[in-house]
């Protein structure tokens, strides 16, 4: 079984090809260090198997978290990480044997920051689509002087990561945060606007900052393929609205040269068309049109570049036949790992349960139903209220339903 195969990235083995993808919680404690319920889910996931733990997005400023329980690392919520660390990988030895690869990922949440439990985005350029309906959101234009700061930033984040524990480190550029965005500033002025080179400045300066200040880390991303927006409102898209890959190949090949070896691939953006990356129930397409999206962009992409590992997405909406479905993606050579998100918030025990029986436990998988992302966009914590009920579904009552 492909699944059960090792593989190796940066000279490291990981034991098998299932990463648990990065899923926030938004229940880090107010000032970004890791709350029990943090805690609960991550030793939850250490007793998975998986290969990879992609830990969740953690901001690299206050002003850029996505919620005011965005975990947030620095010096003084830095021990709180390497304590969690250490918990992770001693509960995955004693329950698993082994103990998995851990992904920090680096985020500035650009349009998407509520660092107060309000919008204040902190945006490339103003985007008449995606600021439809909130014209009066408080927004502010990044300075080309703010993103030389992020990328200090981001070099400061890469040591503390190094200094806590991790195995690698992600520059996240996808789902419309800020790095993601600044792909499609075709009509921005200043150094970080208007060509190719001024576009991708932010990330590749990021990637770079990263790769200096992370000693023995390795350095990764979680990348969107394409925005899948009508041109020109997003990027990875041409005038017909079709999605074009000519600039995501040619960023894949830019990586490639900074050393990247492994890509978290992704499309859409989850705020405002969640059901690109994550096929669901009640979207304005089937999930099997959704999925065979995904399917078509990581496939082309993993045949361009070989040598480099792609991590395939989207596949928790299959429910009971998820692992059997990316077993035969991996087969075909369509991605090199296959990543869970929903299904390790309802199911983290899944490739365990799959590995002991050779299925999926029907009453314990997915249901692509989106509560766990209602959760989080009324404002609370978030997990699965369904399949983790006693913890979520109070939540899920008192957030989206209104009951007292």
């Amino acid at each position: 079984m492909k699944f059960k195969e090792s593989i190796e990235i940066y000279g490291r083995i990981i034991e098998n090809r299932v990463v648990l993808q990065p899923m926030e919680g938004c229940d880090g404690n107010e000032d970004g260090s890791i709350s029990e319920l943090t805690r609960r889910r991550y030793l939850r996931f250490a007793e998975s198997g998986a290969g990879i733990i992609w830990f969740e997005a953690t901001a690299t400023s206050k002003e850029c978290r996505a919620n005011p329980r965005q975990l947030f690392l620095d010096e003084t919520t830095l021990p709180s990480y390497k304590k969690l660390l250490c918990e992770i990988r001693e509960k995955a030895i004693e329950s698993c044997g082994k103990a998995p690869v851990i992904i920090l990922q680096s985020t500035n949440s650009g349009r998407w920051s509520k660092p107060n439990g309000t919008p204040e985005p902190i945006i490339a350029y103003h985007n008449e689509l995606w600021e439809k309906g909130k014209e009066n959101q408080p927004y502010t234009v990044a300075s080309d002087e703010y993103c030389d700061d992020v990328i200090v930033k981001y070099g400061k984040a890469a040591a503390l990561a190094k200094e806590a524990g991790f195995d690698g480190i992600d520059v996240k550029c996808c789902h419309g945060y800020l790095f993601n965005e600044f792909l499609s500033a075709f009509e921005r002025d200043g150094r970080y606007g208007g060509s190719f080179e001024n576009r991708t400045r932010l990330f590749f300066g990021c990637i770079d900052e990263v790769k200096k200040n992370c000693g023995d880390l390795f350095v990764t991303t979680r990348f969107n393929a394409t925005d899948t927006f009508p041109y020109p409102y997003g990027y990875g898209i041409n005038k017909n609205n079709e999605i074009d890959l000519t600039e995501t190949k040619k960023i894949i090949s830019v990586l490639k040269e900074k050393g990247i070896e492994l890509i978290n691939l992704t499309l859409g953006n989850p705020y405002l068309i969640p059901h690109i990356n994550r096929p669901c129930k009640d979207a304005p397409e089937s999930a099997e049109a959704g999925m065979e999206r995904i399917y078509k962009v990581t496939k082309e992409l993993q045949a361009e570049f070989p040598g480099i590992k792609f991590v395939m997405s989207g596949l928790s909406f299959n429910g009971e036949n998820s692992v059997d479905y990316a077993e035969k993606c991996l087969e075909e050579g369509v991605a090199s790992l296959a990543g869970f998100g929903r299904m390790s918030f309802c199911y983290p025990q899944f490739w365990k349960d799959y590995c002991k029986d050779g299925k999926l436990s029907k009453a314990k998988t997915c249901l692509g139903c989106a509560k766990c992302t209602e959760l989080m966009r009324h404002g609370s914590v978030t997990g699965c209220p369904v399949r983790d009920s006693g913890v979520y579904m109070p939540y899920y009552r008192k957030y989206v339903l209104g009951e007292n």
